[in-house]
């Protein structure tokens, strides 16, 4: 079976689960027993809507990592600077939770449960859960640039072209994947290698059994894999048009209740993001911190400041958005096509 046949054959699945869950409204079984927990942790959290709620709520946020706590971006530097819950109060949300999801697909069926109002990940997944009929809006777009690193297995490839007829792993419904996808269709090898789901985090482990030939993995993971030896044969950012962006989403639900919180919203993460950028050191002290102690030599490398764009959305920001959605439109991929332009907040 093609590449192209097993890419399509995950995401139809993807878009049947979460229509599904969508008409149903209950969740289903997150990708992973990691992500189960993520949502249970928010399902124990979450107070049923009711008339006081109106004037009080915790405002739920979901993000994906498999080992930070906080999402390393301007929104967890305002929530650990203590500035991100007071500039809330105004609208009535007295406290902000961040729930860590192993990626996009379970977040999208949290956020489709009701079980979260927020979404920080990245385009691919939101493009393809808003093809579905996920009611969200599009707040902005907090990382711009988001590189990917192709690594292989010690003695492996050396490079992409040695990889026909090899096992590549992903994990599915991500940026990586997106990279991946297009790096294959650029050099001609989509149908001569074999790709397989493989979660994030087992990822490392198979490639030291000799599993996979490669794999593309995201910030953090990937400079820490070749600082510990591992090959790496290419980069997204190698590429144009193949770098990810991260995308902010709200619920069409809590919008509809709290019309100006996207406005409010952009303002925290400005703010946080010229604080960031007086005192760089400190920020990255945080994030190797909120990472598990990872190397400042990583985290520098895997979150540069200019990933953070100042604006909600800039022009190349937009533009690589829009070439993902076209590119998973063109491999049919997306269940609905839909201009970007109805998914944003106007002046958000």
């Amino acid at each position: 079976m093609s590449t192209y046949a097993l890419e399509r054959g995950f995401l139809n699945r993807l878009l049947a689960s979460v229509t599904t869950v969508a008409l149903l409204f209950t969740l289903t079984s997150c990708t992973s027993q990691h992500s189960q927990s993520n949502n249970s942790a928010v399902a124990s959290s979450n107070t049923k809507a009711n008339p006081a709620e109106a004037k009080t709520r915790v405002l739920r946020v979901g993000f994906i990592s498999s080992e930070s706590k906080l999402p390393i971006r301007p929104e967890g530097w305002a929530l650990k600077k203590g500035t991100l819950t007071p500039a809330l109060k105004s609208l009535g949300i007295t406290e902000v939770k961040f729930f860590p999801f192993v990626g996009g697909p379970s977040l999208n069926e949290a956020l489709v449960s009701d079980q979260l109002d927020i979404g920080l990940y990245g385009d691919t997944p939101a493009l393809v859960g808003r093809a579905v009929g996920l009611p969200t809006r599009l707040i902005n777009q907090t990382r711009v640039g988001q590189n990917a690193w192709l690594v292989t297995k010690k003695n492996g490839p050396r490079s992409v072209a040695q990889l026909k007829g090899t096992k590549i792993g992903v994990a599915k419904g991500t940026y990586p994947h997106r990279y991946l996808m297009g790096l294959l269709d650029n050099k001609g090898l989509t149908k001569n290698v074999n790709v397989v789901q493989i979660p994030s985090a087992d990822a490392k482990a198979a490639l030291e059994r000799g599993d996979i030939a490669a794999y593309p993995f995201a910030m953090g993971t990937g400079p820490m894999l070749v600082a510990q030896g591992f090959p790496v044969i290419d980069q997204a950012k190698d590429h144009q048009g193949l770098v990810g962006t991260g995308v902010s989403v709200v619920t069409e639900n809590l919008l509809s209740r709290y019309p100006q919180l996207p406005q409010k919203w952009n303002q925290i993460r400005q703010q946080a993001l010229q604080d960031i950028k007086a005192n760089p050191e400190e920020f990255y002290q945080f994030a190797a911190q909120a990472s598990g102690n990872v190397p400042l030599a990583i985290v520098k490398e895997s979150y540069p400041l200019d990933l953070y764009p100042t604006e909600p959305f800039t022009p190349q920001g937009l533009k690589l958005l829009n070439s993902t959605k076209q590119f998973l439109a063109d491999q049919k991929l997306l269940k609905s096509d839909f201009d970007i332009k109805d998914w944003q907040i106007s002046n958000p």
